[in-house]
């Protein structure tokens, strides 16, 4: 099964909302200003400019922000002023966003210069070239990463993230304040926002606005960090069970073992789906919290259908070599 819902990606960042948000996360530091702020990163990936510097520019990946690491600036520095200068001038002919420059590393003044005169922001970073690209691919990676609203409640359940879906007004915020008044966690309410990490990872996080609000139909919108403290809540989450509750149908066929489970496709991942069905009366929290523990079971190898199916197999195989004796065997006392 797919869930239908609208997808998108960013086309392109800043490199001055680059900047913004990550100055103090990887020590970046301006070297000529704000120079080129508005320049556009349209690719997610990184690129060292070793190979340009020397000379050889047919594969150089000149839209990429360009990282300049103890290997370059080595190599800057052993040649000449004259052939340090035409080098750079090389490379600069490109449009490139920006410059970093790794490890306290200095560039020299008049390789910005010309870097600004060609609108190209040059930064410098104290962290060292492999801890940078680590902090750095992870923030582009989530910038250009594939996103998805979903309508829903999703919450962090025995550290399982719960992702709860159904018709308008079903009771999925019940459900989820529930869940926080046993002890679990709100990641969002009515809007998630769920972003693809690499191949198989879905992350869910509120939306700016909602955050952790939560709208009561009968009472209105509450605070649940204001109103149940820090421990309730979480920013974000890792989506891994998907529970669509759906209205009671006696007509309908539901799966009373567990053996034919199905799964849901958000954004391209396969998650596990749950069916479930509700009705007055039904105890649904506890088993959205028995569904987050059978998955936990289910990670560390243990499967209860499969291993009450095997059971089965082997009482009917032994059944099955003693026909004639009785099914029930009865004992005088009641001993343990």
């Amino acid at each position: 099964m797919k869930l239908e819902v609208k997808e998108t990606r960013k086309k392109s960042i800043t490199v001055g909302y680059l900047y913004e948000s990550n100055k103090e996360r990887l020590a970046l530091t301006l070297l000529n200003g704000e120079t080129g702020f508005e320049k556009e990163i349209i690719d997610k990936n990184f690129h060292r400019p070793g190979l340009p510097l020397a000379g050889y520019v047919d594969l150089f990946s000149y839209n990429r922000v360009q990282i300049f690491g103890n290997t370059e600036v080595k190599y800057l520095r052993h040649l000449s002023l004259e052939d340090r200068i035409k080098s750079f001038k090389r490379i600069i002919e490109f449009d490139i966003p920006c410059i970093v420059v790794t490890s306290n590393n200095v560039l020299g003044d008049e390789l910005v210069q010309l870097a600004t005169e060609k609108k190209i922001a040059v930064m410098q970073t104290s962290l060292e070239t492999t801890k940078f690209i680590y902090f750095l691919s992870d923030f582009l990676d989530d910038q250009f990463s594939v996103q998805a609203a979903v309508h829903g409640s999703f919450v962090d359940v025995y550290g399982i993230g719960v992702l709860l879906m159904g018709r308008s007004g079903i009771g999925k915020s019940e459900i989820a304040l529930d869940l926080v008044e046993r002890g679990h966690r709100l990641v969002a309410d009515d809007v998630v926002m769920i972003t693809r990490k690499g191949e198989g990872i879905l992350m869910g996080a509120g939306s700016d606005i909602v955050k952790h609000f939560m709208e009561i139909r009968g009472l209105g919108l509450i605070d649940v960090r204001s109103m149940f403290g820090i421990r309730a809540i979480r920013f974000q989450k890792r989506v891994e069970v998907v529970i669509e509750l759906t209205d009671w149908n006696p007509d309908e066929e539901y799966t009373r073992t567990g053996l034919d489970t199905e799964g849901i496709e958000i954004v391209g991942v396969e998650l596990l789906h749950v069916k479930l069905p509700i009705f007055p009366g039904k105890n649904v929290t506890v088993i959205c919290e028995v569904i987050a523990m059978n998955y936990l079971l289910k990670h560390y190898g243990y499967d209860a259908a499969k291993e009450f199916a095997k059971r089965l197999e082997a009482v009917i195989d032994e059944k099955s070599k003693r026909i004639g004796d009785r099914a029930i065997n009865y004992f005088e006392h009641d001993f343990e």
